[in-house]
């Protein structure tokens, strides 16, 4: 079932369109990604979809709800954690999560959410008080309070710490486990790829590519590298291998580039010869990789 549906979506402001005819399905249940450099248009889509923004052209349609004029009814069923946030200094962290609790029609129990996010030792704490990451915690904790049927999560780890980061990636999957739909914008690719079960790639506001994380670098045909250590030093004849574009030596480390099964190839390439190195090792392609590969390596402001 479709439970998010954006057709045709446009939004400028004055003489800069940051959404141009950006369209996608979410499915229920799953986690999707939106990917995509600065200024691509992530959250001016996102912020459009929960109704915070009126679009300029296009339809959108969120559990059935049109944000645009039924979007009182849609903040009951969704939930929200914004890129830019904040609340009044002296508010203390369980007096946030009691206060957003009141205004929900099916509210979660404040000591549930508070143990959920790692908040319980906090919850007397004065939102000046917290640093980044609890802030950060906190603020993710505010959009489960009301028990959503859709979330939506723009930068999620960002301030969090490596544990704080795998930490919230398992909650996350329990989360979406339990029924919980997930729309995730985020600018770390590990975290797409750990994550999402497909994802747009948002470019100059129109999606560029659409799949699951995996399907999306396999379509490209991006190279992988194998490396290994040997001080053979007639190789030649791995270059004639189908599957090599290239080979570079520097001493006696070896890197090769290519696609389709070019780890197993190379290996028994390298056992018939009777070299066994004991660091031969591949790196694949990514979704970064596949990010650049789209958008390009420029940087954007």
């Amino acid at each position: 079932m479709d439970v998010i549906t954006v057709d045709h979506l446009r939004k400028a402001y004055r003489h800069v369109m940051a959404v141009d005819d950006l369209s996608f399905v979410v499915k229920a249940g799953e986690i999707f990604g939106i990917l995509g450099p600065n200024g691509a248009g992530k959250t001016t889509t996102v912020e459009c979809v929960q109704g915070l923004r009126r679009a300029d052209g296009g339809t959108i349609r969120v559990l059935g709800l049109d944000p645009a004029t039924q979007a009182g009814q849609l903040r009951q069923r969704i939930g929200s954690q914004l890129q830019d946030s904040s609340l009044p200094g002296r508010l203390r962290v369980a007096e946030a999560i009691e206060l957003f609790a009141a205004f929900a029609r099916h509210p979660v129990d404040c000591d549930e959410i508070l143990a959920r996010w790692q908040l319980r030792d906090l919850r007397n704490q004065a939102f000046d008080s917290l640093s980044g990451g609890q802030r950060q915690r906190l603020f993710i904790a505010l959009a489960f309070v009301n028990s959503p049927e859709v979330v939506f999560l723009d930068e999620l780890t960002q301030g969090l710490d490596p544990q704080a980061r795998r930490a919230t990636w398992e909650l996350i999957r329990q989360i979406r486990q339990d029924g919980t739909t997930v729309v995730l914008v985020t600018h770390f690719m590990d975290e797409a790829e750990q994550l999402c079960d497909r994802v747009a790639v948002v470019d100059r506001g129109r999606v560029v590519a659409l799949d699951t994380p995996q399907r999306l670098v396999d379509g490209l045909g991006l190279p992988s590298v194998v490396r290994f250590s040997t001080s053979e030093t007639d190789l030649g004849w791995l270059e004639k291998l189908d599957v090599v574009e290239s080979m570079a030596r520097h001493g006696d480390a070896i890197e090769i580039r290519g696609t389709g099964p070019v780890l197993a190839l190379v290996a028994s390439e390298l056992v018939a010869r009777n070299i066994v190195p004991l660091d031969l090792r591949v790196e694949r392609p990514t979704v970064e990789d596949a990010f650049l590969a789209l958008t390009g390596r420029d940087v954007r402001r």
